[in-house]
Formats: structure tokens, C-alpha cells, sequence
């Protein structure tokens, strides 16, 4: 955001202040300007993109943080198109690695069955989970039919009462980790069937083709928003975390450290937990200031591994991976080109991974990577990694790990 003069004055008036530079402040800003209104975007760090952002490994940049869109996915992929980004398919050819209790398999499709048994259970769970998704109120999931009793228990805790196979449930916790960057008994079982079914189903959720991992944006996701940023112009202002916003009869007052902006109105695009940062005065409603203590984000870090070339598509690999110990929990080929280089995109679970030094997280990966696809793994040529619980303002992430009682709770907020 080189192009951004971050120290120049606030305007003292405008007709709307949008508070965060996310894709959800940025699109309100870029719509209130199409209409004629004077915007100002406040950003409390010194970047735009919220949970985006782009990184580089050998010389390629990869999506630290959001990275996959859908067919369904039409807003954003709008959004792309008028900005001059482009979209490329995910690899997904050949076979899938397991590494499951200490070995390892290979498996074809979306989810791995090592038994007749685990198949017949899988098959079991899907269709529970499908005949409570099929009840439920995306737009207000807490007047979905028995809301109260399913927000009342854990994901994990209804796998108890199902009785899930250990192989389900082993499944349950990668699925858990890369939605909502959590364990199954940190999230609500309402919120889990809401998200289901807002994603289009579990199939569409976990799939690469024809699912929500199908394309990627090449020039990476925040592009989009450095892009918008830069037809805003000096509309935005980074580095100015909004300290207060009191409203009266005549307007609002938007309050940082360099000053007071006044405005008709605020919109304020940061996520619910990060609200508790700001003052408001009158107080937000009851509803709201529970959604600050209650919608925490989830966790979850990545790290990328690049190679020479994509070693494993010779051995008929497609770069897809699962693993249910260490670090790293599943891997994808995030590759520019059969020639290389050749990049493994690994999520990694916080709890094993960001609360050490840089040289013990590389080699973390590195051994999970080596275990998955053999001793050429041991060579990288470079690697890089990002750990979302040390970012200010959108610590954390993907997405909200809403816990029990929060959603019927606190929802309609």
C-alpha cells in the first residue's frame, strides 16, 4: 500500500465512516462511492485485506491466509473479474495420502475409508448430519426447529450420542480444525449445521472439484483488495485504529488518535470479538456486547514448502494430504506449473506450531511433509509461514468458532 500516504490529515466530515479495510469495508466503501457519498475508511493496520494476505516462497506468491473459490462463490468471483484478477483450478489429479495412527495410505476422492466398517459409518454420520442440516434457518438459525437443543451441545459431544467410528471422528476433527480452526468440542453443533448448509451442503464443503476448494485467485486473494484500495485513494487511512464512536440525534462521531471525524453515519466491518476494542457510546445493545464475548475467532497457521518441482505428481500424487499427528493436519498443491516450482500449502494446528521459533516450526513441517511424500521432501528449496494468532485486529481464523448457547443466545444480533 505504498501508494497510501498514512500520515496525512483526517477530513473532519463525511457522509459515512466504514471502520476496518476487510472485503467487507472495502465493498461498502467502493458502493457508497458509486452512489455519490463521500467515504472515509479507517484501517488499524498498515494493510488492507483483513484475513487475506500475500506471501511469497521462492519467488511465488501464495495466500497466507483466505485462498479458495467456488462456482457458488459469485460475489467474489465478480469481485475478481472487475479488478483484472484471474482464477486457475486447484490440482487435484492423482491419489490422496492418509497418515493416520503412525502410517500411511493412499486413497482416491474426498474422504478416506480404510474399512468396509468406517465406509458403512461415514455413510451414517453424513446422513444424520444432512437430515439436521436440511432443518435449519441459514438466514436465522435459532428459530430452526429444536435450535435450543442442538446449540445446547458440542459438535463432539453429538458424535458422542451417535456413536461416530473412530475413523469419522478422526475425519471430524481435520474438517473442524480448517472451518472454523477449532476441535469439535469447541463449536456449537447449531453452528456447525448452519455452516453447512450456508456452504452448500458437506459434499460441496470438503470437495475440490465441483466443491468449495475448486479455483484460486493466481494473483492471490488480497490483490482483490489492494486493488479496490487503490481506486479509493486517499479515502483510506491505514493505521488508525477507531478508538471511540458515539452517536446522537445528528449523527456519529468516529474517534483515533489523530482526531474526530464526524459523519451521518459508521459502518463497522470488524469481526465480533474485535469490537470489544471500541468505545461506543450509547453502549451497544445487550445482544451485541454478548456477541463480542461469545463469537471468538478459531485458529489456524499455514506454511508453504517449495521444491525444485512438484516431486509427487510422478508418483501419481496429487498433493493432498491428511494427517492426524503433528503439526501440519492437511496439505494441497499450490503449484504454478508442472515445471515448478513445486509448493506444498500445509495448514498447521496452533497448538503444536506457533508458539515456537521460526527454525522448529520449519522443521515441524518438514518432517510431517517427509512422512507424507518421501525422503525428496527433505530438500526444499525455500519455505515460509504466517501464525493468524499473532496478527492485531483479525487474530486467529478462518472463520467464528461459536460455541455452545451463543448462536440462540446472542444470533439475532
Amino acid at each position: 500500500m505504498s501508494g497510501i500516504n498514512k500520515r496525512r490529515a483526517l477530513p473532519s466530515a463525511v457522509d459515512v465512516v466504514v471502520v476496518g479495510a476487510g472485503f467487507a469495508g472495502l465493498s461498502a466503501a467502493q458502493r457508497l462511492m458509486s452512489m455519490g457519498r463521500s467515504v472515509l475508511v479507517l484501517e488499524g493496520r498498515d494493510r488492507v485485506g483483513g484475513r487475506s494476505l500475500t506471501g511469497e516462497v521462492a519467488g511465488i506468491p501464495v495466500d497466507f491466509g483466505a485462498t479458495w473459490v467456488a462456482k457458488r462463490h459469485t460475489a467474489i468471483r465478480d469481485l475478481a473479474r472487475r479488478m483484472g484478477c484471474t482464477i486457475t483450478a486447484q490440482y487435484k489429479d492423482g491419489r490422496n495420502v492418509l497418515w493416520k495412527e503412525g502410517r500411511r495410505h493412499t486413497y482416491k476422492g474426498t474422504i478416506p475409508v480404510l474399512s468396509p466398517i468406517a465406509l458403512v459409518d461415514m455413510i451414517r454420520m453424513q446422513s444424520a448430519l444432512n437430515r439436521l442440516v436440511a432443518t435449519i434457518d441459514v438466514d436465522a438459525p435459532w428459530v430452526s426447529p429444536q435450535a435450543e437443543k442442538l446449540d445446547s451441545i458440542s459438535f463432539a459431544e453429538w458424535l458422542d450420542l451417535k456413536r461416530a467410528h473412530r475413523a469419522t471422528r478422526s475425519l471430524m476433527v481435520i474438517v473442524s480444525k480448517v472451518q472454523w480452526g477449532c476441535l469439535p468440542g469447541d463449536v456449537s453443533l447449531l453452528h456447525v449445521l448452519r455452516y453447512i448448509k450456508a456452504a452448500g451442503g458437506i459434499d460441496h464443503m470438503l470437495d475440490v472439484e465441483n466443491g468449495q476448494q475448486e479455483e484460486r485467485i493466481v494473483e492471490t486473494t488480497q490483490e482483490i483488495a489492494k486493488r479496490i484500495a487503490a481506486k479509493l485513494g486517499d479515502r483510506l487511512h491505514l493505521n488508525r485504529p477507531v478508538q471511540r464512536i458515539a452517536q446522537n440525534g445528528h449523527g456519529v462521531r468516529v474517534s483515533t488518535a489523530s482526531g474526530e471525524i464526524r459523519a451521518d453515519y459508521a459502518i463497522v466491518t470488524v469481526p465480533p470479538a474485535m469490537r470489544a476494542e471500541i468505545e461506543f457510546e450509547p453502549a451497544l445493545p445487550q445482544q451485541a456486547e454478548g456477541m463480542t464475548k461469545t463469537w471468538r475467532m478459531g485458529e489456524l497457521s499455514k506454511a508453504f514448502v517449495a521444491y525444485d518441482r512438484p516431486f509427487w505428481r510422478a508418483d501419481g500424487l496429487s498433493g493432498e494430504a491428511l494427517t492426524d499427528t503433528g503439526a501440519v493436519f492437511i496439505t494441497f498443491d499450490v503449484s504454478p506449473s508442472p515445471s515448478g516450482p513445486g509448493i506444498l500449502m500445509t495448514f498447521c494446528d496452533p497448538r503444536a506450531f506457533d508458539g515456537f521459533g521460526p527454525q522448529e516450526r520449519r522443521s515441524r513441517v518438514i518432517e510431517k511433509v517427509i512422512d507424507l511424500f518421501g525422503p525428496l521432501a527433505a530438500n526444499p528449496i525455500d519455505y515460509v509461514d504466517h501464525c493468524w494468532g499473532q496478527e492485531p485486529f483479525s487474530p486467529g481464523g478462518p472463520n467464528p468458532a461459536v460455541g455452545p448457547f451463543a448462536t440462540t443466545s446472542f444470533g439475532r444480533a
